[in-house]
């Protein structure tokens, strides 16, 4: 059902309280990218252009939640996000809920941003707690969520605030960037065009189980890649030599191979793989196997034969949805599967008239890495959440908002 967006409501003279997913790399007190603070800036923009003004909220890294830690403070963050709106955005305390934070929205008038200070410093956020909820939703006349990346958690925040605003008669929207990635992540997947290919990588099958069940359910094809791949290979009695498999998922992996044989969808493993004898990004040796991989060798990334397959097969389809490397892109040698994939996505978009979606994480992260983010339909900014969406699971975050 579609959620009212925050761009529909009058918000003039109004705070708007907005979650927003400013959890972002920092190191040695540098932001290293800022792209989930770039992302949220249309529905900040949105408000303070039509007279409201912005309480934001966020979590940065995981902090213990026993009170203030200086490498976990959102500071960086709003000295970023003034320089990105071009103009200031508060930062009042060392406490998301103190009194001077709370003064401090009161305070705001038309056109101002502030954000609060780290909601993970209290264990009540990720706890839901109502009284910690109670205090964040008095800072605002309007309930926004932004903060797809963190939309599949139940936290205070994210429900307690929308539920408790709600209760009080204010509406519940939902941001610009999170009717964004559902209408992509939820609604596109509904009623894709055709054909329909998803794109499934990274280390582990066990993170994918129900999102490779549910894609063999409603995608003409299935291509597999990264570490998981050697897991569904061993699972089939393969040998893929000193490759990662997760001997504990095998069964698994099995059920997957059982579903994939009576689904209309066709399931493709790699036929060659990038190997070495060790797993380092200046590995002395490299070789390309075919078929099986000896003892001793390792598969750190698809083959030339696989990458052009799979380039083929996407620059035809209509829909395609990816969701994990296809090997170690960080790493030069290992880096052409997924720059492969990520070409191949650009082109069926500006060739084919594709709708092409990356499901955030490391996929995001290799989009950035080879130039693609801009050439393709959508980039995920949620990494698990952008999963659960794919496996078709429902966020109370969402239900909670306020209907259109």
């Amino acid at each position: 059902m579609a959620k009212v967006t925050i761009d529909q409501l009058n918000v003039r003279g109004k705070r708007v309280l907005m979650r927003v997913d400013f959890n972002v790399p920092v190191s040695n007190g540098q932001i290293s990218d800022d792209r989930r603070i770039q992302m949220a800036l249309p529905s900040i923009r949105s408000v303070v252009e039509r007279g409201g003004s912005v309480v934001l909220m966020s979590h940065l890294g995981r902090p213990k939640g026993d009170g203030y830690e200086e490498e976990s403070s959102l500071k960086v963050c709003a000295e970023r996000l003034s320089r990105l709106l071009g103009r200031p955005c508060a930062f009042p305390s060392t406490d998301c809920v103190d009194s001077a934070a709370a003064n401090a929205a009161a305070a705001l008038k038309p056109g101002e941003v502030m954000l609060l200070e780290n909601l993970r410093h209290h264990k009540a956020e990720t706890k839901g707690d109502p009284d910690f909820a109670e205090k964040l939703s008095a800072m605002g006349d309007v309930y926004c969520n932004d903060a797809f990346g963190a939309a599949h958690r139940a936290h205070a925040s994210i429900v307690s605030v929308a539920k408790i605003m709600k209760e009080q008669g204010k509406p519940a929207a939902s941001g610009l960037l999170m009717a964004k990635e559902i209408r992509y992540l939820s609604d596109a997947m509904q009623h894709p065009q055709r054909p329909f290919v998803a794109v499934v990588g990274g280390a582990k099958v066990s993170d994918k189980i129900p999102a490779l069940l549910r894609l063999l359910d409603l995608t003409d094809t299935l291509l597999v890649g990264g570490a998981m791949a050697y897991t569904l290979m061993a699972a089939l009695g393969k040998k893929v030599g000193d490759s990662r498999v997760e001997e504990d998922r095998l069964g698994d992996a099995k059920k997957i191979l059982d579903h994939a044989a009576v689904a209309k969808c066709d399931l493709l493993l790699p036929t060659d793989h990038v190997c070495a004898t060790q797993f380092a990004e200046h590995a002395d040796e490299v070789k390309v196997f075919e078929g099986t991989i000896p003892e001793g060798w390792m598969g750190l990334d698809i083959g030339p034969a696989t990458q052009a397959r799979y380039a083929g097969i996407i620059e035809k389809a209509k829909t395609v949805v990816w969701n994990g490397p296809m090997g170690v892109f960080e790493w030069r040698k290992f880096a052409m599967g997924s720059e492969t994939i990520a070409d191949a996505m650009a082109n069926a978009t500006e060739r084919n008239g594709a709708v092409t979606i990356v499901g955030g994480g490391d996929s995001a992260a290799a989009a950035e890495k080879f130039g693609v983010a801009s050439r393709v339909s959508h980039v995920s900014t949620g990494g698990g959440a952008s999963l659960e969406m794919l496996e078709g699971r429902a966020f109370e975050s969402v239900s909670v908002l306020t209907d259109a």
